[in-house]
């Protein structure tokens, strides 16, 4: 693969990674251990080096352009064995929130496999299982991406999409263009075609500045076990019960971002955006699901629109230099009093459980957004087959002011899903 030019909204996730950590982390459990573990592993590696997405690292030359992708030799140091002290899946997840201390720097290395075994414990596995855990950063793939990698390095057939990667155009064009666009919107929610977007809310004890102690945790249900018309609206109901009885009156405002796909044909390696939905605790559970289904579909609705296009096009358009200059002044430690939302559920269907390690089969997948300045508790759904992963990542200050933890927050998610 020749090398290419970084778009301006990878180039952001990038860049914007020196001051904010955006490192995923994408969680495979096996049902059991290979049996040859290092033939399982050169399987991963041989496949990564059939696919030219996972073949490429950063090459960041000038401050006036955009950094490059740049064809890259995969090596045995991407793929890392763990021997856990604890080989429970308790010490697993405390294995794996460990992790994030080390980011990955794309100019050498843009992803990297961890892997666990034996792990005991593991939801749905009898006995000793596997776990593998992708960290990728950002700028590679937005979350229906970087899974459809990791898909392909445990044996999906199906091949990474490729982006198409249209001229970036003349910005004062693409800005004009934007601008009708907008005005347009504009007019079509004051005509009540669209709805509104739901504005800012007052933070909460869950949008501390994450300090202190790093949880992660995982629930796992059958699909069938979940409530509301999909998996992510039975999900944000579940945590509106959870967070509310957590928070107590200050909850009476919830609202959660939901990551969601935009519409069209992806022109960068991160094709999403974020909706913001109220969760409505003071509501009984049927109405509430009703409500939270209505804010995803207002959203969805509102990124159909073509202001959503115009606006893409025109920050496609935008010169790295200005954007280079505009991150630099990016304050993270800056304290809003409004938030969009006082938590995060990123909600991804990795399809069928088709993927296998070696000789043994997926059981489950899961994933933790990260952390960020604002956001100190965020969920993970993620299913695979018939099973769904309902994660926490969570730091100790999104407790504090309650005198609670991860596992107290646990249970109460717990019994309401």
């Amino acid at each position: 693969m020749a090398g290419h030019q970084m778009t301006a909204v990878d180039a952001q996730f990038y860049w914007m990674s020196a001051k904010i950590p955006n490192d995923e982390f994408l969680l495979y459990a096996f049902d059991g251990e290979p049996a040859e573990l290092g033939r399982a592993i050169e399987q991963l590696c041989r496949r990564a080096d059939a696919c030219p997405d996972l073949r490429m690292r950063v090459h960041d030359g000038s401050r006036m352009t955009y950094p490059q992708w740049v064809p890259a030799a995969v090596g045995p140091e991407q793929v890392v064995h763990h021997d856990l002290v604890d080989p429970s899946w308790h010490g697993c997840l405390t294995g794996v929130v460990g992790l994030a201390d080390d980011q990955l720097d794309i100019r050498r290395m843009p992803w990297r496999m961890h892997v666990f075994t034996p792990v005991r414990g593991i939801p749905g596995v009898s006995g000793a299982g596997t776990v593998a855990v992708m960290q990728i950063a950002h700028a590679v793939g937005d979350g229906a991406r970087t899974s459809a990698m990791a898909a392909w390095l445990f044996g999906r057939p199906a091949p990474v999409p490729e982006v198409k990667r249209p001229r970036p155009g003349f910005l004062p064009w693409r800005a004009v263009d934007a601008a009708r666009a907008h005005r347009r919107l504009v007019r079509d929610t004051r005509a009540g075609l669209l709805a509104p977007a739901l504005g800012t809310r007052p933070l909460l004890a869950t949008n501390a500045r994450p300090d202190g102690a790093r949880w992660v945790r995982t629930l796992v249900r059958h699909r069938s076990q979940l409530r509301g018309p999909t998996v992510t609206v039975g999900v944000l109901a579940a945590v509106s019960t959870a967070l509310s009885a957590l928070l107590g009156d200050a909850a009476v405002s919830l609202g959660a971002e939901v990551p969601m796909a935009k519409p069209g044909v992806p022109q960068a390696h991160n094709h999403f955006g974020n909706i913001v939905v109220g969760l409505y605790p003071d509501l009984d559970l049927g109405a509430r699901i009703e409500r939270i289904a209505t804010d995803l579909a207002n959203g969805r609705r509102r990124f159909e629109h073509p202001a959503t296009r115009s606006a893409d096009r025109a920050f496609a358009a935008v010169p790295a230099a200005l954007l280079r200059w505009g991150i630099s002044h990016f304050d993270a430690d800056a304290r809003p009093t409004q938030v969009s939302g006082n938590t995060v559920v990123s909600s991804v269907n990795r399809g069928a459980a088709d993927l296998s390690f070696g000789d043994a089969r997926v059981a489950l997948t899961a994933g933790y957004p990260a952390l960020s300045p604002m956001m100190g508790l965020t969920h993970g759904v993620h299913g695979i087959g018939d099973t769904v992963a309902i994660s926490v990542h969570a730091a100790e200050s999104a407790f504090q002011s309650e005198g609670a933890d991860i596992d107290e927050y646990l249970e109460l998610l717990d019994a309401a899903l």
